[in-house]
């Protein structure tokens, strides 16, 4: 085809998408719709393979199907992901400590445990060593274990990092959180060291969120994939202790829970044998089940890069029915992550309607998040499409119910080029990126989009920021404190009349435009120099 015609037709796209783009495509009252459904009662809380998280896939293909949005599994909506269902019978759960310290321990005020694997029974009868951070870094010359054998112990963890000093400002990411911070980290790290179980140390400020969110997201069944006869033996718990129990066991076997942390700060630091022998025992209600994925795709127009994808994901899982918190047992997840679902149920009509990109969009909605990225993680593992052939992730795990923002916040905004494209995309409308005010709490490796950077795709979680038209400064970082403290992972989570979805408006649009600048773009985002998932460019096809 003659070259002068190749630009006039990409001018004409690029023309109509920018002309659309001046036109509001959705609005407060479509994502409103969704969001009434996707929060009900009705549908118990969103529990992957539950009758509520069933119609809950059942909803979100319906609204791909009516939009005219292409299924993504070979004809279908639908990825199987097989799920183990592991539910511990609190009434059998004992957890007592003997030897230089004696103690029972209180389920769910001190200790939260489960199960490591879809096992009927869990156990494990051992002496607790202290483990500090648990972290084996080599980058940062760091190893919490030395080489002691651990096999057959129970390990006590300090969740977080290691905090970075003034010589060393960027030690495990300086203020951010690293992927060896993460309670997932820990616990693959104990199996690796053949622990018998773990239990990890929480306070508010180094987990990110208080005990009743501890509480209300593992005192209760947990979904788990089916496991990878590769990887190293089960503990035979996992578990979390508040720091005031941990403090008091320690004590009573000589141990100073401060002088441990202050310890645990250093490289020199050394596994403590405590002379406590912790007996925990319970029996599981185990069933083998399946979830799923929603998928769908909106096949782009050029021949030469249609089988290239810009993925968009969203988790479409809650917690179910759980503790009975003022009276309710429901847990809705209205903001988390019902919200995210409804704003790309809207993008990807707006989508469909066209144009249509040169490269396709794959949109990407999994299930059980909450129990640990599992659906991202399967999906990645088993993509519908050839994963080199992502070129992008755009992950909403949190949409915004507060108004229209000012400031966006991007997870993974340095990790590769997508922040600063999103940064330009962006600036002409006034608005800006703000930093992550926690990076602390390690957000980027909380959501779905860590399951794809894994994979090797550039990513990132995009949400409102913290400054909001006609409020006043702090008003937005308020709001989301209060969440956290108060709603985080609990029932109050829910649909209310009175929320203001311009913003979820605002956020949808932003996604849909940034998406199709993607599509349409004639470079393709790159990791950064130094992180950690970055993949040769010629592996992509």
């Amino acid at each position: 085809m003659n070259r002068r015609i190749v630009l006039a037709a990409a001018g004409v796209l690029l023309s109509a998408t920018a002309a659309a783009a001046q036109t509001p495509r959705i609005r407060p009252s479509e994502i409103d719709g969704h969001l009434r459904f996707l929060s009900s009662d009705l549908l118990e809380g969103r529990a992957p393979a539950t009758r509520g998280g069933r119609l809950t896939a059942e909803y979100i293909a319906s609204q791909l199907r009516a939009a005219g949005v292409g299924p993504g599994v070979q004809g279908s909506y639908f990825q199987r992901v097989p799920i183990d269902i592991v539910g511990a019978d609190p009434a059998t759960i004992r957890v007592s400590a003997a030897g230089r310290s004696t103690a029972t321990l209180r389920y769910p005020q001190d200790v939260v445990v489960w199960a490591g694997s879809a096992a009927q029974a869990s156990a494990a009868n051992a002496e607790i060593v202290f483990v500090g951070y648990g972290s084996k870094a080599p980058e940062y010359r760091w190893d919490d274990f030395k080489g002691m054998d651990l096999r057959g112990k129970i390990l006590m963890v300090i969740v977080n990092d290691p905090p970075a000093s003034a010589a060393e400002p960027g030690l495990f990411g300086g203020r951010a959180m690293t992927y060896y911070g993460r309670w997932t980290y820990k616990f693959e790290e104990a199996e690796r060291q053949g622990a018998a179980g773990m239990l990890i140390v929480h306070t508010d400020a180094q987990a990110g969120y208080p005990w009743h969110t501890v509480v209300g997201s593992w005192a209760k069944e947990q979904r788990m994939l089916p496991r990878d006869a590769n990887l190293p033996a089960p503990l035979g718990f996992r578990g979390w202790i508040t720091d005031s129990a941990a403090t008091s066991l320690l004590r009573g076997a000589g141990l100073d829970m401060a002088d441990l942390r202050r310890r645990a700060e250093s490289r020199d630091f050394r596994p403590v044998a405590t002379g406590v022998t912790l007996d925990v025992a319970f029996r599981n209600r185990v069933e083998n089940l399946q979830s799923e994925n929603v998928v769908g795709v909106v096949r782009g127009s050029d021949a030469a890069l249609r089988d290239q994808y810009v993925a968009y994901s969203a988790h479409w899982d809650h917690l179910g029915i759980g503790p009975v918190v003022n009276g309710d047992s429901i847990y809705n997840g209205s903001l988390d992550n019902a919200s995210g679902v409804a704003d790309l149920l809207a993008v990807a009509r707006a989508a469909a309607q066209g144009p249509a990109p040169r490269r396709s969009l794959l949109f990407v909605f999994v299930t059980a998040e909450e129990s640990g990225l599992l659906g991202s993680e399967f999906f990645a593992r088993n993509s519908t499409v050839p994963v080199r052939n992502i070129v992008a992730n755009l992950n909403v795990d949190g949409g915004n119910l507060l108004g229209r923002a000012t400031d966006f916040r991007v997870l993974g905004e340095t990790k590769s080029t997508l922040g600063a494209l999103l940064a330009g995309h962006i600036r002409p409308r006034g608005w800006t990126l703000s930093p992550d005010e926690h990076p602390e709490r390690g957000y980027f490796y909380r959501s779905d989009h860590f399951s794809f950077a894994k994979a090797g795709v550039p990513s990132v979680s995009i949400a409102a920021g913290t400054q909001y038209e006609g409020r006043p400064a702090g008003w937005g970082a308020a709001r989301q404190e209060e969440y956290t403290a108060r709603c985080y992972h609990q029932p109050c989570d829910e649909y209310r009349a009175d929320l203001d979805l311009t913003g979820a408006a605002q956020l949808s649009e932003l996604l849909l435009d940034f998406g199709l600048m993607l599509a349409n773009g004639a470079t393709l985002p790159e990791w950064s120099r130094d992180a950690e998932f970055r993949r040769p460019a010629a592996s992509r096809e």
